[in-house]
């Protein structure tokens, strides 16, 4: 993979991504082979030529990705399923006139048109239609499929600000499509079709009792349990470290009570020691803990609004430049299993139990 250099920097355009001028220049740096970052309702997404293995490498190398970690293609219309995969069954359609557009990817078969290098050398594709009106307008406009994967660094925590992308980016691509916040905050959930039952291999904000709805019986992959470092992922982000802030991320889990005397035990040590550290909590818990750097995810009544503001939280705690972080676990509710699957990856799967 090529390193980027000061002397193959570029120069990153930040543009309002609801002005049509905007997208019109980003259409022609897509067409020319460009990367351009722009939002999604999930988070903001790094976008290539889905259909051009040149464009595929640039992702790869302006993320610093590893090339067997499959991107996402994007898609404005139905029609579109058909020219990617070669066998689209019926739970697929399904799923398609359920959750489309929206936070749902679904892995097929693929046709010879998706490249290699976008697949990650997979002989299937992930394809979902994004349902924020910036990513539809500049896939419409382009004429193009999208491969795009989350538009950060590798590793670090998701964007869901253009500053975040610009933050990472800037340099790497040539132009930043601003949207404002996002409005989910963590990735798509992500099912493959390919086998006899569907399987999760990303939970996200459509859940499995949802997708059981609609479709009958689905399983949860192994790897998302256990992970596995010999795996060859069949979607992004199910091998390597994902969402890390800089600092060491520790999640307490346990009775409530046990987990804040136990933070609040750490925390003392840490800064005793001559760390700076801080705690990731929510809105009932925040004045319960002793430390200068409470960082609130959001309500746990709501788990929405911890997955919309976990990434950002993370690279809060980068800002502060805080060498550790504790964080009380997040399993309630329907999107609890998603929230920890991020969480869990940016520690680590560092967990303290009390």
């Amino acid at each position: 993979m090529t390193n980027l250099t000061t002397e193959n920097l570029i120069t990153t355009k930040l543009a309002e991504g609801s002005n049509p001028d905007s997208i019109k220049e980003a259409t022609l740096i897509l067409k020319n082979k460009g990367l351009v970052a722009f939002p999604t309702e999930t988070v903001y997404g790094l976008g290539g030529d889905a259909l051009d293995n040149e464009a595929a490498a640039r992702i790869y190398t302006a993320k610093g990705r590893p090339s067997d970690n499959p991107l996402i293609v994007h898609i404005a219309d139905t029609k579109a399923v058909y020219e990617l995969a070669s066998e689209v069954p019926k739970k697929a359609k399904m799923l398609m006139e359920a959750f489309w557009p929206g936070p749902l990817t679904i892995i097929l078969p693929k046709k010879n048109i998706v490249p290699d290098g976008t697949t990650g050398g997979l002989d299937t594709v992930a394809i979902r239609m994004p349902s924020h009106p910036v990513a539809l307008e500049l896939i419409r406009e382009s004429g193009l499929y999208i491969a795009a994967p989350s538009a950060n660094t590798s590793g670090r925590p998701s964007p869901t600000l253009a500053s975040h992308v610009m933050e990472d980016m800037n340099g790497r691509i040539e132009m930043i499509l601003d949207g404002g916040a996002v409005g989910i905050g963590i990735e798509s959930t992500i099912v493959d079709i390919t086998g006899d039952v569907p399987v999760i291999l990303r939970p996200g904000f459509i859940t499995k009792s949802m997708l059981e709805e609609i479709i009958g019986e689905v399983t949860i992959d192994p790897a998302l349990i256990e992970p596995d470092p010999n795996l060859r992922p069949k979607a992004p982000g199910m091998k390597y470290t994902h969402y890390a802030p800089k600092g060491e991320l520790s999640i307490v889990e346990g009775a409530t009570s046990n987990v804040v005397a136990k933070i609040n035990e750490l925390v003392s040590e840490r800064i005793d020691a001559g760390f700076n550290a801080a705690v990731i909590t929510t809105l009932e818990n925040a004045d319960r803990f002793d430390c200068e750097n409470i960082l609130v995810a959001g309500d746990r009544a709501q788990g929405e609004t911890i997955a919309a503001k976990l990434y950002q939280v993370l690279r809060q705690c980068d800002e502060l430049n805080v060498d550790y972080i504790f964080s009380e676990a997040f399993n309630d509710g329907e999107l609890g299993g998603a929230i920890m699957n991020r969480l869990l990856k940016a520690a680590g799967h560092r967990v303290i139990k009390v």
